[in-house]
């Protein structure tokens, strides 16, 4: 069993940053895909970025060039860094693990999920 928990969200200004935090406990940290979700207000939860165990990410469209993935394994951790941030980035984002080698983009693939945390970007 994994358990994620995220950190870092927050109230920003458009063209702000925030640095997204999901701590994950267990000892094979290493061998999960982790993904990166977010759910806007009557909306879907929708993808928005994933690294796999070698450090392959992949981006969706809209936040490619302004959001960074990573990940610590020493930490058990993996970040979220968002810069030039927008109004429509506004959402709950969820972190989510799979032990996989690959970077699942779809949200049923995921086994774990952390709480979510909150991200406001004021316009």
């Amino acid at each position: 069993q994994v358990q994620l928990v995220e950190s870092g969200g927050g109230l920003v200004q458009t063209g702000g940053s925030l640095r997204l935090s999901c701590a994950a406990s267990g000892h094979t940290f290493s061998m999960y895909a982790m993904g990166w979700f977010r759910q806007a207000p009557g909306k879907e939860r929708e993808f928005v970025t994933a690294i796999s165990v070698s450090g392959s990410t992949s981006y969706v469209d809209s936040v490619r060039g302004r959001f960074t993935i990573s990940r610590d394994n020493a930490k058990n951790t993996v970040y979220l860094q968002m810069n030039s941030l927008k109004p429509e980035d506004t959402a709950v984002y969820y972190c989510a693990g799979k032990r996989s080698f690959r970077t699942p983009r779809a949200a049923r693939e995921y086994d774990y999920w952390g709480q979510g945390t909150q991200v406001t970007v004021s316009s």
